[in-house]
């Protein structure tokens, strides 16, 4: 009876390796983009791990930061201020890994034609009294980081600087919004944009970059704190490993990211201290 009672503890134990590790990301593309990538990052990590790896498609930034929060999902890919939310919510969490990219990111502003602005090297006066379009309301590329500028070019919040202030909820309805003129002005993820542009879903004749932030750290892998108690001892540091070592162009391509490289919860604090400074976190 003995070996018969060892099995059945081990198969009711939480630890054990039979347990699925799930993972989600923020929903910064339509759904059927997120899928076609991180379907295809499930099925790597689980080769990689020695576990069954599930992706868990999620509705709004917000709703990813509570699927992590909760145990829903141990693994994910959150921007800037999503990871920092997510960390500041599960304790020990910490961030692994991000693009190579992800350390030098910048958002861009677009315009539509008909506002006759062109590219500058300062957010132009004549946006006052537009209409304004940003990403999510808890992007980093999309909103922390475009408002963040706004407040210290004009000194005071968006909605006192445009005449109407939208959220389109990803950015490529950014980029929609604008060309369509359904928003004058909006904020995206550079990337998205040079995305959008080489496979030809953006008019130029409507509409273009008109500004470039600075750079600053953005996208990362975050880790809940909690993973090596729940499937082994050293499980964080595998992941970490998996991530790193993924160099499938397939892959890299779905991010685009030309590779991973470490991370740290102290790469993001700039981002912290902005979203602090403008009133998104306590």
């Amino acid at each position: 009876m003995r070996p018969f009672i060892c099995s059945l503890l081990l198969l009711l134990s939480p630890l054990a390796m039979a347990d699925t590790f799930t993972f989600t990301a923020i929903p910064d593309q339509d759904e059927s983009n997120l899928r076609s990538r991180f379907d295809q990052v499930a099925e790597y990590l689980s080769a990689e791990l020695g576990v069954e790896v599930k992706y868990v498609p999620v509705k709004s930034y917000a709703a990813a930061i509570t699927a992590f929060r909760n145990d829903q999902v141990q693994l994910a890919w959150f921007g800037g201020l999503s990871g920092v939310q997510a960390r500041q919510r599960v304790k020990g969490s910490i961030a692994i890994a991000q693009g190579y990219e992800d350390q030098f990111f910048k958002s861009y502003f677009i315009a539509h034609s008909s506002t006759g602005l062109t590219a500058a090297e300062v957010l132009p006066e004549q946006l006052q009294g537009m209409t304004f379009t940003f990403g999510s309301k808890g992007s980093t590329s999309g909103r922390l980081m475009p408002e963040f500028y706004l407040r210290e070019q004009f000194g005071q919040a968006p909605n006192k600087v445009f005449d109407k202030v939208g959220f389109s909820g990803d950015h490529n309805r950014t980029i929609e919004l604008v060309q369509a003129g359904s928003y004058q002005v909006g904020a995206l993820n550079y990337k998205v944009w040079e995305r959008a542009l080489s496979e030809g879903k953006v008019d130029t004749s409507k509409v273009n970059v008109i500004w470039t932030t600075p750079e600053y750290t953005d996208y990362q892998w975050t880790i809940r704190g909690d993973a090596d108690a729940r499937f082994g001892a050293g499980f964080s540091a595998k992941v970490q490993q998996a991530l790193l070592n993924i160099d499938q162009p397939k892959l890299l391509n779905a991010f685009p990211r030309s590779k991973f490289v470490e991370a740290s919860n102290d790469d993001y604090q700039a981002i912290k201290a902005t979203a602090q400074k403008i009133g998104l976190i306590d």
